[in-house]
């Protein structure tokens, strides 16, 4: 997941960090609140840093952290306390730091006085902005320097800045202080046993227009804020639950929260919205990430899904440009608000750079159109859907051998563009790196998946001759993927075919999302499912990106061992569909008790290192979190378990619960299932439901989604 110009990971921002987000605005900091402009650090509002330094001093001390807490995604609570200046170890003053993130950043600072003599405080916070484009702090150069002028008026800092024809500016409002040149200064005294406070908004200003403060001004007594009330109007759409395993639910309402903090909305659509990929530094529109994430959470609101299908095809490409690799029919890789236009290729903010979202795009309209929308409104995007179909045939399948592959059209791109798009992703049992042109197996199964979605959308409208045209195509696919993709001698799939259509030998996870699509051969299934779960594979936490004995192996890589939570999701539903019940509840099991050693969040990865060699996971050290792929994971791996499957044009929920014993029971309401709300109880695996819907019925036991599209797609006859 990578930005489009460099596949390289970010800078960490420290032990102890703190990252706040809502929508597309976000904040990291240090463990005591301060954020430190040498750090990649600060406040960040559509893709530009209007903070990069915010640092507290109290008696030109820092604080020392005690403790953090984060009961909401975007609200957090920093303790630490003043040292002394005589060398005593304690000290009687406590500094509460609250801290709100929107359109800008609300903080609210407390001092406490827990002595029994006054205390005399110079409360100093320092205070920059660089306005720097999001890439450029992540990969630490920042070199732009903008013309800057600070304003002082009253109580209240501007910052403004200009670069070439580009002007920006914060506004910094903090009642009963002092201005310097560096931030701002409050002294005052503390009566014993007494306290201090004051509230500080920092808003930006663009162009030379006014900063609206009030967003930020702190709610009167009984109101709420803004961030709280939108967080109030998710919770009443989405599902209660309650489950007999305390630990899973803690999870899952984590899930809950991250996954409505990293909803954004469509700039030209305000009704419409979308799911960011991550924090901190992808919160923005992601092909890839935004079409699996909004999949995996369809049980939780389905709109998420509409509303990133209808983005998308509202941006699906319509040129040849190579700079941006845009190409009729391709669905983007990625949108950035506010990124300059050297940093952009093309000068564009979208990038079109990814092979697999155009499938994904087409398989996961397939997903929606069963859940209830509109039929007008379904009809209106196949077109786009269609236009996607095209791609994949005429410019995905680049040299026209029927699988889709890819190879970057200049050198600023991504050299890889699946989702293992990191430069050394894709590779040989050796540890050599594959040359492109560059067909993955994964991206075969999600083009096996879109060619099936579309067979079904013709057969329901009664067009016969259509439906039967992408039937075949892809039976003919599934066939041709066995046989080349296929190692006999290994028992698994190749990860890739390289740009000599060489099978790319390395033993990885890719071939674990095979199985959820359909295009493995029942009779290889067996094998794939014992690689996965097979010592080299599965860490105990999960199933690696790589085998460890693989020639590229490293437990704390990006994608050559790790292990990412998403892609776990994604196999235990493949081995699911499969019938290896026991294996996806190993895998289901192992992400729940990891996610307990980081207070219920799953992050986008951990090491691979074996539970043998460490008894809790390892984190990588620049892992995004909240992550849209790893906040979906828990439903998807409870959905998964639920055997959940609707299909409201067909009038059927299906249910076929396989809980291990150490879930107890699940109790849902206030569930999405059309236009309407359904209850659900699981108890032992036996499922009861409540609500649904005229016209649907109940089916227990049943599991049309573990059957071979391709066979049952044989109803459909071309006609004579």
């Amino acid at each position: 997941m990578a930005g489009w110009n460099a596949d390289t990971a970010a800078g960490s921002p420290g032990p102890g960090s703190v990252t706040l987000v809502e929508g597309s605005s976000f904040c990291i900091s240090a463990a005591n609140g301060d954020m430190h402009a040498g750090s990649p650090h600060g406040v960040f509002v559509e893709d530009t840093r209007i903070l990069s330094c915010w640092q507290l001093l109290i008696n030109e001390a820092p604080l020392e952290p005690l403790g953090t807490k984060t009961k909401e995604p975007y609200r957090a609570q920093f303790y630490g306390r003043v040292p002394r200046s005589d060398g005593h170890a304690d000290s009687p003053l406590i500094v509460e730091r609250v801290r709100e993130v929107g359109a800008g950043m609300l903080e609210r600072i407390t001092v406490r006085n827990y002595s029994a003599a006054a205390a005399e405080c110079v409360v100093t916070l320092r205070v920059e902005a660089d306005f720097a484009d999001l890439f450029e702090v992540k990969e630490a150069r920042v070199q732009r320097r903008w013309e800057q002028t600070r304003e002082a008026a009253g109580d209240s800092l501007t910052i403004r800045a200009a670069w070439q024809n580009v002007r920006k500016g914060v506004v910094v409002a903090a009642e009963g202080a002092d201005t310097a040149p560096d931030g701002l200064i409050y002294r005052f005294a503390i009566p014993p046993h007494g306290q201090w406070s004051t509230s500080i908004s920092v808003v930006p200003v663009t162009d030379g227009a006014g900063g609206s403060t009030g967003l930020f001004v702190r709610p009167h007594e009984g109101e709420i804020s803004p961030r709280d009330r939108r967080r109030q109007e998710w919770v009443s759409k989405i599902p209660v639950l309650q489950m007999g395993n305390a630990s899973i639910e803690r999870t899952l309402r984590r899930s809950y929260d991250d996954l409505g903090a990293l909803r954004i909305e469509d700039p030209d659509h305000p009704d419409r919205v979308v799911v960011a990929a991550g924090a901190p530094w992808f919160m923005a529109l992601f092909g890839r990430d935004s079409l699996w994430a909004s999949l995996m959470a369809l049980p939780v609101d389905p709109s998420l899904a509409f509303g990133t299908i209808q983005t998308l095809a509202d941006r699906q490409g319509r040129v040849v440009d190579e700079m941006s690799e845009e190409e009729p029919g391709k669905i983007l890789h990625e949108v950035r608000f506010d990124v300059s236009s050297r940093l952009a290729l093309g000068g564009k903010s979208a990038y079109f750079g990814s092979v697999d979202a155009t499938p994904l795009f087409v398989a996961l309209f397939g997903e929606v159109s069963r859940w209830g929308f509109a039929p007008a409104t379904v009809s209106n995007l196949l077109p786009h859907v269609d236009r996607a179909l095209d791609w994949i045939r005429n410019y995905g399948d680049r040299d026209g051998d029927g699988f889709v592959e890819y190879e970057r059209l200049n050198d600023r791109g991504l050299i890889n563009q699946g989702w293992k798009d990191s430069w050394d992703g894709i590779n040989f049992a050796d540890g050599r790196v594959a040359e492109p042109p560059i067909a993955l197996c994964e991206v075969q199964a999600y083009v096996y998946s879109a060619y099936m979605a579309r067979s079904w959308i013709a057969r329901d409208a009664g067009d016969i001759e259509l439906a039967a045209e992408y039937r075949d195509l892809g039976a003919q696919l599934k066939r041709q993927f066995n046989e080349r993709f296929w190692l006999p001698d290994r028992g698994y799939y190749a990860i890739a075919l390289d740009g000599q259509k060489r099978p790319v030998d390395a033993c990885a996870s890719n071939m674990g999302q095979c199985l959820l699509f359909g295009i493995v051969d029942a009779d290889k299934a067996a094998s794939v499912a014992e690689r996965l779960m097979s010592p080299e594979m599965f860490s105990g936490w999960g199933v690696r990106t790589l085998a460890s004995n693989m020639g590229a192996y490293n437990p704390a890589s990006y994608h050559n061992g790790s292990v990412w939570p998403h892609d776990n999701a994604i196999i235990a539903a493949g081995l699911l569909r499969y019938g290896f019940v026991e294996q996806a509840q190993r895998i289901s099991t192992a992400l729940f008790e990891a996610a307990e050693y980081s207070d219920g969040r799953l992050p986008e990865l951990f090491c691979g290192f074996s539970r043998q060699q460490f008894d809790e996971p390892i984190p990588y050290p620049t892992a995004c979190s909240p992550q849209a792929w790893a906040a979906t994971t828990p439903i998807q791996l409870v959905k998964g378990l639920m055997g959940y499957y609707a299909d409201v044009a067909r009038g059927g929920l299906w249910m076929d619960p396989v809980f291990p014993e150490s879930y107890g029971d699940l109790h849902i309401t206030n569930a999405p299932m059309a236009n309407g709300r359904i209850t659900i109880d699981i108890t032992h695996s036996n499922a009861k439901v409540q609500g649904l819907p005229e016209g649907m019925l109940f089916h227990h036991g049943i599991r049309p989604w573990a059957a071979d599209l391709a066979q049952q797609a044989e109803s459909i006859k071309k006609p004579s």
